[in-house]
């Protein structure tokens, strides 16, 4: 299993980049893939959770007031893709963001980041915004 994250760089505030995390080996009833994020010296932080079978997208509860609606999940299942579309970048979004998935059941039953266990991860890109 692979999960390749892509499309992070240096941006200026208020820019716009979307990331890509491209899924191979993942079987075909794989239960949940979601994106999360670890800013320098800090936690890491689980940023959406995506169920597999009905496609149904979880926003994490506690991200809700920084992210304000600048965060948008969306996948292309024929390219076994998933993508994150950021808006108005702010410098605290710096971190590296990382694309997982879990195998073993569908952790995406709420906002809440907790009950997202994921097993398998990406490599991680990384998103600077500065001035």
């Amino acid at each position: 299993v692979q999960l390749v994250e892509s499309g992070g760089g240096l941006v200026q505030p208020g820019a716009s980049l979307r990331l890509s995390c491209a899924a191979s080996g993942l079987p075909s009833d794989y239960y949940a893939i979601g994106w999360f994020r670890q800013a320098p010296g800090k936690g890491r932080e689980g940023i959406s959770c995506i169920s597999s079978s009905d496609g149904g997208i979880w926003y994490a509860d506690s991200m809700k007031d920084s992210m304000k609606g600048r965060f948008t999940v969306s996948r292309d299942n024929a390219k076994n893709t998933l993508y994150l579309l950021m808006n108005d970048l702010k410098p605290e979004d710096t971190a590296v963001y990382y694309c997982a998935a879990n195998d073993l059941y569908n952790p995406c039953r709420s906002g809440n980041v907790g009950d997202w266990y994921m097993g398998l991860w990406g490599k991680g890109t990384l998103v600077t915004v500065s001035s």
